[in-house]
C-alpha cells in the first residue's frame, strides 16, 4: 500500500482571511469556506491544495502545518505507518469523513483519509 499527498494543511484561528491571503499570492481560487472552520484553496501556481483549519488554541508544540495523505484502506495504511514507528494519536469521523491523525517517529502529526 501507498499513501498520496492530498493537502498540505496550516492551522489558524482565523482561516478565511488566511486563506485568501494565499490565494491572492499564488493566483488560486478559495474553495468552500464550510461556515470558516474549513477552508481549500487549489489551481494557480499551485501543485496540490492547501487547507486552512481554524484551531482556537493551538496545543504548544503541535506543528502548525501538517501533510493529510489519503490511502484506499486508511485502516491498513495506519497500522503500517504505526509498524514503521508512527504513533496513532486520534481516530475522526466528521458525517462520514473519516480520519486518522498520526504524529511521526519526531512527533510531527499528519492525517490520513479515504481516498
Amino acid at each position: 500500500m501507498t499513501v498520496s499527498l492530498a493537502m498540505i494543511t496550516f492551522d489558524s484561528p482565523d482561516p478565511v482571511p488566511l486563506a485568501e491571503w494565499w490565494a491572492a499570492q499564488t493566483g488560486a481560487e478559495v474553495g468552500d469556506t464550510n461556515g470558516g472552520w474549513f477552508v481549500t484553496i487549489s489551481g494557480g501556481s499551485i501543485p496540490v491544495r492547501l487547507g486552512f483549519q481554524k484551531v482556537s488554541d493551538p496545543t504548544p508544540g503541535k506543528n502548525k502545518v501538517h501533510l493529510d495523505l489519503l490511502a484506499s484502506d486508511i485502516d491498513a495504511e495506519a497500522g503500517r505507518l504505526v509498524e514503521a514507528g508512527a504513533t496513532e494519536v486520534a481516530r475522526q469521523d466528521m458525517g462520514g469523513f473519516r480520519w486518522i491523525t498520526l504524529a511521526d517517529p519526531q512527533g510531527n502529526q499528519f492525517c490520513v483519509a479515504a481516498g
